[in-house]
Formats: C-alpha cells, structure tokens, sequence
C-alpha cells in the first residue's frame, strides 16, 4: 500500500473547522490523494496538519464515515472505501428525451400549483407580488434579446410556490429540478409555432396568472394557472401525435 504525504493547507479563514477538514479531505480522496484501501494520517497527524483540535478532526471524520467515503477500525485506522453510488432522487428518474415524461410531470406540476397559485392570491406578501412580476418581466426580456428563457421561467413558478406562504410547495418545485421547465430538453418540431410567438403565448399566460395574484382572486389564480399548464400539456400530446405520424 502506497504511502501518502499530507500536506498542511494554506491558511485561510474558518467559520466552520469541520466543515473545512471535511472539504479538504473530501478533496483529497477525490483528486486520488488518497486511494481507495488507504488509511488517512493518524488522528495525532491531522490535527497537527489542519491546527485544530483533536475534536474537530473526529467530529470531521464521523462525517466521512456518515457520508460513506471512510470506515474506522479498530486499531488499525481510518481507511478510504469504494465510493458508493448515490440513489436517485425523486423526480429525477426521468427520461427527458420522452414526450410522454414531460406530459406525465405536467400532470402532476398542474395538480401542485393550481392550489399554490390560488393560495399565492390569498397569502402573497406586496414583495412576493412584486417577484412574481419582475420575474414574469424577465421572461419576455430574455425572450426579446433571444436569450434562453428557462430560468426566469423557473423563477417565475417558483415566485408563486413561494408566495403561497407554505415553504413546501416551493421545496415541491426544487426537488423536481431542471424538469419543471421541459421546453429546454425538447427540440420543437418544424411543425409547431415559432420559438418567439411560443414565447409570447406563455408570457401572456404568465402575466394572467400574476394579474389574478395580484387581484387576490383565488379562484381566477386557479383557472390561470390551469390553462398555463393544461395548455402545456396539450402542446406536447401534438408532439407526441407529430412524431408518430
């Protein structure tokens, strides 16, 4: 087994002394400092490299045991393992080169933020009516720049989940990822409208749904966002029907 030389990190500020032994021995063990069957320095030697307490670095190595990049035995060490694959999160198991995923998480993405978009035009705060403004601002300034438009359109529905005022629909969204906006993952067919007049129809749909917020019209937010998404939905079944033509 090959030996390895630990090398003292450069100073640098700390506000988190674990947080920092943590990172650069997670560094190291992924640059190939530390191989897989290595046994780390002794604890005496860490805390001695990295100027901390000997608490610091077992409280740092607890969480590499946590993370599974390390294993303690008894008397012998602190040895590095076999990184394991880390499981799929939900919503993330998706093949998004399939028209009928992105119809599937439309589905659920309407069944969501229907009732967030309603609870938005009861709860919303003026800063979150004004976000979910500028945010609807920014899709159309993009669009007109011919800039990539997925991110404000993120940051739109997001807008929305937020000023619903319950933290979960917001966490709804950001589990599910880059999937709740599909237009970036699919090519749209020579058949289908214009990039620019498809931007224009979802801003326009974007803009009922913040009119409605604003209004604080519950039921108005509802039917909004609904026919944004339903029409999402529909526009997707004609690529579907396109391409099996």
């Amino acid at each position: 087994m090959k030996q390895t030389r630990m090398q003292k990190p450069a100073p640098r500020a700390r506000r988190n002394l674990v947080a920092e032994v943590v990172q650069e021995l997670r560094d190291q063990i992924g640059g190939g400092a530390f191989a897989v069957g290595d046994r780390l320095p002794s604890e005496a030697q860490l805390t001695e490299s990295f100027s901390v307490s000997r608490t610091v670095i077992r409280e740092a190595i607890a969480t590499l045991r946590a993370d599974g990049l390390v294993e303690p035995r008894q008397g012998a060490g602190v040895f590095v393992l076999e990184p394991v694959e880390a499981a799929q999160r939900p919503f993330q198991i998706v093949d998004l080169d399939k028209i009928s995923s992105i119809i599937e998480m439309l589905e659920l993405r309407t069944a969501v933020e229907m009732e967030a978009a309603a609870l938005a035009a009861a709860r919303r705060s003026p800063a979150q009516e004004e976000e979910i403004y500028d945010a609807e601002a920014e899709v159309r300034a993009l669009a007109r720049e011919g800039q990539a438009t997925t991110e404000a359109d993120f940051r739109f529905h997001r807008a929305v989940a937020l000023a619903a005022n319950n933290p979960r629909f917001a966490e709804f969204l950001d589990v599910m990822g880059p999937t709740v906006i599909p237009r970036s993952n699919l090519q749209v067919s020579a058949s289908q409208r214009s990039p620019e007049s498809y931007i224009a129809l979802i801003s326009g749909e974007h803009r009922a749904i913040a009119d409605a917020i604003a209004a604080g019209d519950a039921g108005a937010a509802r039917d909004a966002m609904r026919k944004h998404l339903k029409g999402s939905q529909q526009r997707y079944r004609s690529l579907l029907r396109d391409s099996s033509k």
